[in-house]
């Protein structure tokens, strides 16, 4: 297997691994942690192209890009191509590399706006809205797709092949269609089947919940990247795993759990220098859970930091944790 990183237009990544945007999760100091761990590319939470078009605050402060060097895409939705354009031009001077549309999103309330996944079935307005950010972007625009709507739809490379057309730079592909949300097991082959279909680079997305799942995906769809998401939870040590595995080195260390504390640590203050105490002490809840998964008193440790509602109380319970 070639060890030389792949391109998205002009864009070069060091390595197939990206983080993948997650809604409530990838906010900046998310992003850092796994840029720094080894991430070739990081993207932001789902972020509304009409919360771009009536200049909503909170959409423009999802779009903060913390650390400069990182190389971050902007994930957008929307299904309206005069609005998609302008969130397109209005996004040409920021500091991102490039702009993703979501064509994923699986929640009812953005479905039922003919938005996210419901774009799978509209495949001429996919193409509308695709075609109009690429006009305006002035960088590459790429999309996230699921494998189709119902539950046992495979239309993944008709919807590749439309975003090619569109002028999409690349793809991503999650195994999965929308009705499946994330249950049962992410199809693999049907990443390999767009591969196969389409010039554009393909990311494979679904089930990567270490370091070797990742190489594996490589191995058996032929996928230019690897896209992580829930296997980064807790877990940013995943990408240094997958990166040493795909240079066929020897697989880092397991982070001990003081180390897996020191990170929590960090990253809570992270938040807390982004969002304040009262916003970051409310965050950091969900990822205590994956920090400790594993742990002895794992349970205990949940239910307590669930009942804290100030900073320095919980930083003292973390820090009791450092053996």
């Amino acid at each position: 297997m070639a060890k030389t990183a792949f391109k998205i237009g002009d864009i070069t990544l060091k390595t197939p691994f990206v983080l993948a945007p997650l809604a409530g999760i990838t906010d900046t100091s998310m992003r850092s942690l796994c840029w720094k761990q080894g991430a070739s590319f990081v993207y932001t939470e789902m972020v509304s192209g009409k919360g771009l078009w009536y200049g909503d605050k909170k959409t423009k402060q999802l779009l903060k890009i913390g650390d400069p060097e990182e190389m971050t895409g902007f994930q957008l939705f929307g299904s309206d191509p005069e609005v998609m354009a302008f969130a397109a031009k209005e996004l040409k001077e920021s500091g991102n590399a490039l702009l993703d549309l979501n064509v994923g999103c699986p929640v009812p309330k953005v479905v039922k706006n003919g938005e996210g996944s419901a774009l799978l079935k509209k495949l001429d307005v996919l193409q509308e809205v695709v075609a109009a950010m690429v006009k305006h972007a002035g960088k590459p625009v790429t999309a996230k797709i699921r494998m189709g709507f119902a539950r046992n739809e495979n239309t993944a490379v008709e919807t590749a092949k439309a975003l090619e057309d569109a002028g999409a730079a690349a793809v991503a592909v999650h195994g999965r269609t929308r009705e499946q949300y994330y249950e049962g097991k992410a199809d693999w082959k049907v990443i390999a089947e767009v591969k196969h279909a389409v010039g554009i680079p393909v990311i494979g997305n679904g089930d990567v919940m270490s370091g070797e799942d990742a190489v594996r995906m490589l191995d058996e769809t032929g996928c230019d990247g690897v896209m992580i998401a829930r296997g980064a939870l807790g877990n940013p040590w995943i990408f240094r795993e997958a990166e040493a595995l795909w240079r066929g080195e020897m697989k880092p260390v397991t982070p001990a759990d003081n180390e897996k504390i020191n990170m929590l640590l960090h990253h809570f203050a992270l938040i807390r220098e982004d969002k304040g105490d009262n916003v970051a002490v409310r965050e950091i809840r969900k990822h205590i859970g994956w920090y400790v998964k594993g742990m002895r008193g794992a349970s205990y440790i949940k239910r307590t930091a669930n009942q804290i509602t100030q900073a320095s109380e919980l930083i003292e319970l973390l820090q009791g944790l450092l053996k």
